[in-house]
């Protein structure tokens, strides 16, 4: 969970309100009930209600940041090293004033008391980034999710591969991500290239 939690927050900070989302739903449907599961599913309503927000729909933003503050009431103030208190008073406060927005930023979301940025996560946070990423700026996530399964591959055994390094790079380097998009590309047709050459040898 602590990637996907690291990489949402980086993401929202990085102010893509909607990708923060997809960096911790895929962890939060895997949860049983309890407090990470709030934690993710608060965290969640937040950042949609950062989004429509920003968006002018006062009602939706309304409604969510209401429900994000039923998921988060009664976790402690840092729970997982996440400001909770911050985003629960925010959510409290945009829920009033949903036009608030247009006067001043939301608050960062801090991990160990430092807003997190995409440039200071670590190899398995920058993955789940760039596969959020992806998604919200309309580049094929099925290459993506592709190259990023290689890379947990890789980092389940210590190794940062090529393909890992590449997500790093897609999330951390904004003016190049649309080449780096090609190269990952790349390197992912030659992998699956690689293994249909080997499947059904010894069938």
């Amino acid at each position: 969970m602590d990637a996907a939690l690291r990489a949402g927050i980086a993401v929202y900070n990085a102010g893509h309100y909607h990708a923060a989302h997809d960096a911790w739903e895929a962890e939060w449907l895997a949860l049983d009930e309890g407090d990470d599961e709030r934690l993710l599913h608060g965290l969640i309503q937040f950042s949609a209600a950062v989004h429509h927000a920003r968006d002018r729909n006062w009602a939706g933003a309304v409604g969510l940041c209401e429900s994000a503050g039923e998921y988060l009431n009664g976790l402690p103030a840092d729970y997982r090293d996440v400001n909770v208190d911050t985003v629960r008073a925010y959510a409290d406060a945009l829920a009033a004033d949903p036009e608030r927005i247009e006067r001043a930023e939301p608050p960062s979301l801090t991990y160990e008391g430092r807003a997190l940025d995409l440039d200071g996560l670590d190899a398995p946070a920058g993955v789940e980034a760039a596969v959020a990423l992806a998604e919200d700026l309309g580049y094929d996530e099925a290459f993506v999710e592709t190259g990023a399964e290689y890379a947990r591959e890789g980092l389940t055994e210590g190794e940062l591969n090529e393909f890992g390094v590449l997500l790093c790079d897609f999330a951390t380097e904004p003016e190049q991500r649309a080449l780096v998009a090609t190269r990952l590309r790349q390197h992912v047709q030659r992998r699956q290239r690689r293994e249909e050459d080997v499947a059904g040898l010894f069938d």
